[in-house]
């Protein structure tokens, strides 16, 4: 049994929370947060850009609460630490936590520049516990799926992929979400999700071509960027939190195979994904189980288990997402591509 604390208890930590109560052999064991803390464990007024469910309610006489991460880390029946706190705080706890022998999960953008994200890259290699960055979708449905579909050539090379992520402005921590300084804008809070994709399907890519504007936050709010990759195809994707009032949040895919269009539309609900393929016309795909925050945190949780260092996603690519997202910025600075070593 692997036991957890989950530290952050906003809307990406109770939503991590109702994923670890779903999976067998990990234990709640622990939440922690300095400002929020709710005694009865009452969660239900924390919400975000999409539902994850019924509201959240805890049993508090079988978790631990806390207002202090060293009191978990000091801990010995705590071998996860699960940090879904503001990207600026990443660095601190992410190398405390390492340094303390637990293993580690850290949110999304694994830093807010690439120099803070080496520092966290460094600590994971150092570090006795295992460590992943929070890229969910790598273990999404219908994503992973096309991770296979495109490794496998199911329907032959790709020839063209466009991603896109877009949404109405965060209504929700705005004080720390609209300062981009510390946020990263859309560029690294919701784009940055695709830059990660993208890489996990083609490799790094060798440049990137970007056009994009700041409104809400100082940083980048709106992004359409273009990639070399490797196999030449052409490949981009559009990240936005430009969306007016009553447009929601939205993520799709339409990738075109030598044989075959894959499409996928998240307002389609169980029919999101859909493949055209020639002779055959259009079919939809059922959706797989669960979704990436139960995979993401699944598969950490089994390599724990197994003592198998983590491999589908590594601190290394958490810090390649952001070096990327860092040549976007550059490029709609210079309006010039960037190549990225």
């Amino acid at each position: 049994m692997v036991n957890v604390a989950v530290v952050g208890l906003g809307f990406m930590g109770v939503t991590h929370i109702k994923a670890y109560l779903k999976l067998p052999g990990v234990r709640l064991a622990a939440i922690c947060d300095a400002l929020r803390l709710p005694e009865d464990g009452d969660f239900s007024k924390i919400s975000g850009n999409f539902s994850t469910g019924e509201p959240l309610k805890l049993d508090m006489r079988q978790v631990k609460a806390s207002r202090d991460l060293n009191e978990l880390l000091a801990d010995p029946a705590i071998d996860l630490i699960d940090l879904c706190v503001p990207t600026p705080t990443h660095v601190k706890l992410a190398t405390l936590a390492l340094k303390s022998g637990k293993h580690v999960i850290c949110e999304k953008p694994l830093a807010r520049t690439s120099a803070q994200a080496r520092e966290i890259a460094e600590a994971a290699r150092q570090a006795k516990g295992y460590f992943i960055p929070a890229m969910c979708m790598r273990f999404w449905p219908g994503w992973s799926w096309l991770k296979t579909a495109i490794d496998q050539e199911t329907f032959g090379k790709v020839k063209a992929a466009r991603f896109r992520r877009v949404g109405e402005p965060p209504a929700w921590g705005r004080e720390a979400y609209f300062y981009g300084a510390q946020s990263g804008g859309a560029l690294l809070d919701l784009h940055i999700h695709d830059v990660d994709f993208v890489q996990f399907l083609f490799g790094r890519p060798k440049a990137v071509y970007a056009q994009g504007f700041s409104f809400y936050s100082g940083a980048i709010d709106h992004v359409v960027a273009q990639y070399t990759v490797a196999n030449g195809a052409a490949v981009s994707a559009e990240g936005s939190w430009m969306m007016s009032d009553g447009f929601g949040f939205n993520m799709a895919y339409t990738v075109i195979f030598e044989r075959a269009t894959a499409d996928y539309d998240l307002a389609r609900g169980a029919e999101a994904l859909k493949i055209f393929e020639q002779g055959k016309g259009a079919r939809v795909v059922p959706p797989e189980a669960g979704d990436g925050y139960t995979g993401e945190l699944g598969y950490l949780v089994e390599c724990i288990a197994q003592r198998r260092p983590p491999a589908r996603v590594t601190a290394q690519d958490g810090l390649s997402a952001v070096e990327i997202c860092e040549a976007e910025e550059e490029s709609i600075r210079t309006g010039r591509p960037v190549a990225l070593a």
